[in-house]
């Protein structure tokens, strides 16, 4: 039996107890970045400094509804990213389920030309694997997807993200 992680009161580094799913996409004529920063403020994390973490929900970790970020707080995320260009059809997405034991759970994230429900196949795929690796059982397993069809002359982005909180 693998040895238990140290309790999230004994670590030195910040354990996140909190958590939030989201998602956004954003079209734009100038550029691609431009149509990313429009699905980062539609999906409310647009004034946040992210930076990309792995996909691990802790023990004892639970899930709110989404709630303002302070601009500029360093905002730790599962972050789906996917651009195109005119005339593609894109998307973006994350999945989340939590260990039946109880001992936390695991969030996958993926993109892909093409759709939702493509998308969310995949997703399932990758959830499954996660859980195989370890030995272990998910319960429910929850999506959160965007689909964009870019229009001619414009630049598209899907974005979903599980935003981790104190």
């Amino acid at each position: 039996m693998p040895p238990r992680a140290a309790p999230a009161s004994s670590t030195l580094v910040p354990v996140p107890t909190r958590f939030f799913v989201t998602s956004g996409k954003g079209i734009n004529k100038t550029s691609e970045l431009n149509a990313f920063d429009l699905a980062l403020l539609q999906a409310g994390i647009g004034d946040a400094n992210l930076v990309s973490v792995s996909s691990v929900l802790p023990i004892g970790i639970r899930q709110i509804d989404r709630v303002p970020i302070a601009r500029g707080a360093i905002t730790h995320a599962v972050l789906a990213r996917y651009g195109g260009g005119e005339g593609e059809v894109i998307s973006a997405g994350i999945a989340y389920g939590f260990r039946a034991d109880g001992q936390g759970g695991y969030v996958a994230e993926a993109h892909l030309h093409g759709t939702q429900k493509s998308l969310k196949e995949f997703l399932r795929w990758r959830m499954q694997e996660i859980a195989h690796f370890r030995g272990v059982e998910l319960r429910r397993i929850r999506y959160r997807t965007e689909e964009l069809s870019i229009p001619m002359d414009h630049y598209g982005v899907c974005v979903a993200a599980c935003v981790f909180l104190p």
